[in-house]
């Protein structure tokens, strides 16, 4: 996966990418208010260090992760859904291939890239 028009269709991929500080990952921003959905896709296997921030939701849509929510690991795979609350530590491993939307509670969690 080159590019995110391999992962997502045009109606997604109009949107402009998030500056996202991880190697492998292209992505589509979608602003909301108060709120971000961000698409993503990953061309190679990632690991996202422990961190926390407001509220996120996500879903699977391709491939597979392990997510680490307040030291319950989960294996997540397409069509499963998580939830994590505001200023709770969390961490994933994800899988080359894997891809999702997220909704981050947070107007400015990440900005677009121009």
């Amino acid at each position: 996966m080159d590019n995110i028009k391999e992962a997502f269709p045009e109606i997604i991929d109009r949107h402009p990418s998030a500056a996202i500080p991880l190697e492998g990952v292209t992505s589509r921003l979608i602003q909301a208010g108060q709120q971000q959905f961000i698409f993503m896709a990953f061309d190679k296997d990632v690991e996202v260090p422990m961190h926390a921030h407001n509220a996120q939701w996500g879903v699977v849509l391709e491939g597979e992760m392990e997510l680490t929510i307040d030291g319950n690991v989960r294996q997540l795979k397409k069509g499963d859904s998580y939830y994590i609350g505001k200023d709770v530590p969390h961490a994933a491993k994800i899988k080359k291939g894997y891809q999702d939307l997220t909704l981050f509670d947070q107007a400015d969690r990440y900005q677009a890239q121009v």
